[in-house]
């Protein structure tokens, strides 16, 4: 298993804005008069009101980063509603920085995709990501046989993905999986209620859920290198008695880790 490794989730809202960009919509309407209209729209012709991922808008970007020197969550938040470039942007300097092991439950299906399409809508620059091997040093001939880009190339490990065999209709969900492997899984809201929970002055709550969802990821990730061999029965034991220590020094912090603490107990 090596490290530098970076597990990540994104949360986001839907892009209203941008939508009333790209359609006409009365000036007279509010923002979100125009979103029920959306919403009453697709209801009729009975189609999801998810808005498609060109109009995502990323709220906040969570991650687990694991190294030698041990453990961390961070979170990118907009709190502000116009920092959203610049949290995509520090989201790919951490990546230009470390090269890190980048792993998702869905991330090449949801995440990566949105991330791309805010990052070329803000002007955001990701050269060591996007590095697809096409210069002649040894570490481009690296990137070339294994990129963040190409779908079986493990330098962007989707954890949904390979386990699906690359075969949508064998997806499975990170909550149920966590909680089968004896993890905690979801707690306190699932994706489909965070644009509500945005309206409701939440985002602090959203967080900490991506929070949580970053860490079940990880888990898993842990799981799936000791059944591929990455980990041996003792190291995979100790990473994880690793992890849960640290979630009980960050339950002392904050209490949404306490309830995963519990969880998990």
């Amino acid at each position: 298993m090596a490290w530098p490794i970076l597990v990540f989730d994104i949360e986001t809202l839907p892009d209203v804005a941008g939508w009333r960009r790209l359609n006409p919509a009365s000036p007279d309407l509010t923002d979100a008069q125009v979103h029920a209209q959306w919403k009453a729209e697709r209801a009729e012709l009975g189609k999801s009101d998810f808005m498609p991922l060109y109009l995502q808008r990323i709220l906040v970007i969570s991650c687990v980063f694991r190294n030698a020197e041990g453990l961390r969550v961070h979170s990118f938040i907009d709190r502000d509603g116009q920092s959203e470039g610049r949290i995509v942007q520090t989201f790919f300097n951490t990546i230009e920085k470390h090269e890190p092991q980048l792993v998702s439950w869905n991330g090449s299906g949801f995440d990566l995709p949105v991330l791309h399409y805010r990052g070329l809508q803000h002007g955001v620059v990701a050269d060591k990501y996007w590095d697809m091997g096409e210069g002649g040093n040894a570490s481009d001939r690296e990137f070339k046989w294994n990129n963040y880009i190409s779908r079986y190339h493990l330098r962007h490990l989707d954890l949904m993905d390979l386990l699906a065999k690359y075969t949508p209709k064998n997806n499975a969900p990170m909550d149920a999986m966590a909680k089968l492997c004896g993890f905690p899984g979801k707690l306190g809201m699932d994706g489909s209620q965070v644009h509500a929970q945005f309206l409701a002055g939440k985002t602090e709550d959203i967080r900490r859920y991506c929070e949580t969802d970053v860490m079940n990821t990880y888990l898993l990730y842990c799981r799936f290198q000791k059944m591929r061999g990455g980990l041996t029965e003792a190291e995979y034991d100790q990473e994880i008695r690793f992890v849960k220590e640290n979630v009980s020094t960050l339950a002392a912090q904050e209490p949404h880790w306490q309830e995963y603490l519990q969880a998990w107990n």
